[in-house]
């Protein structure tokens, strides 16, 4: 005879889960802290944009000059109203060139070594290193460009091909005060690369060296692109290297030992003089802003193409 024992378990009462949303005021208050950042953000940049065109309109409204021979014109003389940029234009580009000539290769080098050979003791006294070179306030480049690097450069190549105030030593020294901002985003780009694409190639029998020539770094071009025009960016809206030590007088020349004159040099001597407000010459200064303006929006629109383009490859 078998006897079946039947058990009934007691209901488990379980607790009710609330899945809704809960409202956090912290939080709404972060979010809308930033989002009203990022309008106040807009709408300085909008304000700015709308000055300088608006004064510029001043400019190019006087009658004086047009847009074709401000664009085209080989003289910057305001006092006797020529005002071709093409001088400012061009010493702008060859102190920028130069700049990263230096600094590319130089920061470029830096990166790979941070993020493949560095050991993490090494990686802890270089990042604080380049922290500081960052961190210089740009003056004091300036003042290093002249009472050093120009006395090197006439030291090396005679005090008859450089002059005192030269293109050369300025654009040696935009190369150094950019050197950190290269390095910094490349070696981001250059950490960001999956650990496999190594992997891989130390499986293959590649030695570090060809795997972060060959494997690391074209992996990472689309970081290291975007880093190389910001970097131009910067180069070309440096100001107070380029006012020190490259020099103050418009001139069309592509000699690198001789004196020349910025964009951004010229806005501060100018500004700085006894300029009457709505004068011709005052009204300069913001036509050349908006030109640095314009290269400047295209160079990030270049990055942002560059990037995008290489992401659709490599991802």
């Amino acid at each position: 005879m078998q006897t079946t024992l039947k058990t009934t378990a007691a209901p488990i009462d379980l607790p009710q889960l609330d899945l809704h949303k809960r409202r956090r005021p912290h939080e709404i208050i972060i979010q809308a802290f930033l989002f009203a950042c990022g309008i106040i953000s807009i709408f300085v940049t909008l304000g700015i944009v709308f000055v300088l065109f608006q004064e510029s309109l001043r400019f190019f409204g006087s009658g004086e000059v047009n847009l074709i021979e401000f664009l085209t014109g080989t003289t910057w003389q305001p006092a006797i109203g020529e005002f071709g940029i093409l001088p400012l234009f061009l010493s702008t580009i060859i102190t920028s060139l130069i700049g990263m000539l230096v600094a590319l290769p130089l920061g470029l080098a830096v990166a790979i070594y941070l993020s493949e050979y560095a050991s993490p003791r090494a990686r802890g006294i270089l990042k604080p290193i380049l922290e500081v070179l960052a961190g210089i306030p740009t003056v004091v480049y300036g003042y290093f460009a002249l009472t050093f690097m120009t006395p090197l450069l006439r030291s090396l190549f005679g005090a008859d091909t450089v002059q005192i105030y030269n293109m050369a030593s300025g654009g040696i020294v935009i190369g150094i005060l950019i050197i950190p901002l290269i390095a910094s985003m490349s070696e981001d780009a250059l950490s960001a690369v999956p650990r496999s694409l190594r992997e891989g190639a130390y499986g293959l029998g590649a030695t570090k060296l060809e795997t972060s020539l060959k494997i690391v770094v074209p992996a990472a071009l689309s970081g290291i692109s975007a880093a190389v025009i910001v970097g131009i960016s910067r180069a070309v809206g440096e100001t107070m290297v380029v006012a020190l030590s490259v020099g103050a007088g418009p001139k069309l020349t592509f000699n690198p030992f001789e004196s020349a004159e910025t964009m951004t040099g010229h806005i501060v001597r100018i500004s700085g003089g006894d300029l009457s407000y709505d004068s011709i010459d005052y009204n300069s200064i913001f036509s050349i802003a908006l030109f640095l303006f314009v290269i400047t929006f295209l160079l990030n629109l270049i990055s942002r193409f560059v990037v995008q383009r290489f992401r659709e490859v490599y991802d």
